[in-house]
């Protein structure tokens, strides 16, 4: 086979997989997976208590912040690598998965320690107590303690990802949940001969769930790649790359750990309102959770098209492709506002009899349309100016709105005006669409052209994009 053809051979590959809708649906069935894990354990511990569920949701409030935190290295490696595939760089993309690896591997490990020994202090921080400071206890010495096993899995499906091989890593999490599901059910409350471990149970189904995915990514990793990583790549640690990954990914997990470190605040207002309260909450978040999941989908599979686009110097495709992809993802956001607000009683029935919690959560949900509609154009397009390099300024916009808007807005909410758990929602909802109108004019601007990571290619050498 000619050069020729061999690279026309390859650009029609590349082609298929970036297409949106081809890269997305994998995506949305990954990410539905990964959120049915949480499911799963809301679902099964509703069956031990009311309590059980709400330490398993504040331990994980807190375990979100440092899978965010390992997102630095995550996301910023997945935008340089998805730029240098654009430019057709191909050695210089293996070097830098290699790197995330251990950078990744490094910052979980050091996060591990700091739950295992602080653990319960942070817990305090939430002012949990009694049976949910014990149960939290447990679980977040047990999954914390691990975290680091979660660090490589987030960077080796995010480099997978990257490289358009979606449904791998879509398949490598239905396997994991139906893992972590069989292992709740023996675990939990004790099936066939295994000891009722409630709480740790779920936690440590958690762990062997993740252990064998971590195995799997791993092996999908030196098959999805134009040039294998070599295993000195590993001990590579080029200042270059690493302050390109940090260029990016500091600016981007720091967004998303004040957005997490808000909804922790929240969390505290939620549990001065009562056990009820902060029982509704949990359920009604990771009901509302599915109202975003094709948006989430979309807007990483956006990404990774923009990402080499803008690779690829072609900055006007990508342009338009966010616009291509907002327009899908508000559609499909509003299918499912309007889906679960119909069923929102019934879906809370699922959880607990409790007809007050049923009550408050059924209220929350039906803010969805105000909340969720603008936490989609923040997804969408957020993750575009991310994709293309522009990653401070989504940063600087969110400490201006959550901190300074959301926060002082929900205390006055809650606390003043009594608006209760509603309050909470519509002080969130009052900062995604702040953000959101900032975002459209960013992306309109078209300032973020001068933040391309690597340098502009010559006219003739872009790399295929489907967009």
């Amino acid at each position: 086979m000619t050069a020729t053809a061999s690279e026309n051979e390859q650009t029609n590959s590349e082609s298929k997989e970036l297409n949106l809708f081809r890269l997305t649906w994998p995506i949305f069935l990954e990410v539905l997976l990964f959120m049915l894990m949480g499911i799963a354990d809301t679902f099964m511990l509703s069956a031990v208590s009311d309590n059980a569920v709400s330490a398993v949701g504040a331990s994980n409030q807190l375990i979100q912040i440092a899978i965010l935190i390992l997102e630095v290295i995550g996301n910023g490696s997945s935008i340089v690598i998805a730029q240098y595939i654009g430019s057709k760089m191909y050695r210089e993309a293996a070097k830098i998965s290699a790197l995330a690896v251990t950078l990744n591997f490094i910052v979980g490990l050091i996060i591990s320690i700091i739950f295992v020994i602080f653990g319960q202090m942070l817990l305090q921080v939430l002012h949990l107590e009694g049976e949910i400071l014990h149960f939290a206890k447990s679980y977040i010495h047990i999954v914390g303690g691990a975290i680091f096993l979660q660090a490589i899995i987030n960077s080796l499906s995010a480099i997978i990802r990257t490289y358009g091989f979606t449904k791998q890593t879509m398949y490598v999490s239905l396997g994991m949940n139906i893992v972590h599901v069989a292992l709740n059910y023996l675990l939990i409350s004790g099936h066939l001969g295994f000891p009722a471990l409630g709480v740790q149970g779920a936690a440590i189904s958690t762990i062997i769930s993740r252990v064998l995915s971590l195995i799997v990514f791993f092996w999908l990793l030196y098959r999805v790649m134009e040039v294998r990583v070599e295993f000195k790549y590993y001990f590579n640690l080029s200042k270059e790359y690493i302050r390109k990954i940090l260029g990016v990914g500091i600016p981007s997990a720091f967004e998303q750990i004040t957005y997490q470190t808000c909804q922790t605040i929240f969390v505290s207002y939620a549990t001065y309102l009562g056990a009820q309260a902060f029982a509704a909450r949990q359920y009604a978040a990771n009901i509302s959770m599915f109202t975003y999941l094709f948006s989430v989908a979309i807007g990483i599979g956006n990404a990774i098209i923009i990402g080499r686009l803008v690779g690829a110097s072609r900055n006007d495709d990508a342009y338009k492709r966010a616009w291509k992809s907002l327009r899908w993802a508000q559609a499909a956001t509003l299918l499912m506002v309007a889906i679960v607000i119909l069923v929102r009683k019934p879906l809370l029935g699922i959880f607990t009899d409790d007809p007050e919690i049923i009550r408050l959560g059924a209220q929350v949900i039906l803010l969805s349309i105000v909340l969720e509609t603008g936490r989609t154009f923040n997804i969408v397009l957020i993750n575009s100016l991310r994709a293309s390099g522009d990653a401070k300024f989504p940063v600087y916009m969110g400490l201006i709105s959550m901190v300074g808007l959301s926060v002082p807005l929900g205390y006055l909410f809650v606390f003043h005006w009594n608006l209760g758990l509603p309050g909470i929602w519509l002080a969130i909802a009052a900062d995604e669409w702040t953000r959101a109108f900032i975002m459209f004019f960013r992306w309109r601007s078209r300032i973020w052209e001068k933040h391309a990571l690597v340098p502009p290619k010559p006219t003739g050498e872009s790399a295929a994009v489907s967009s």
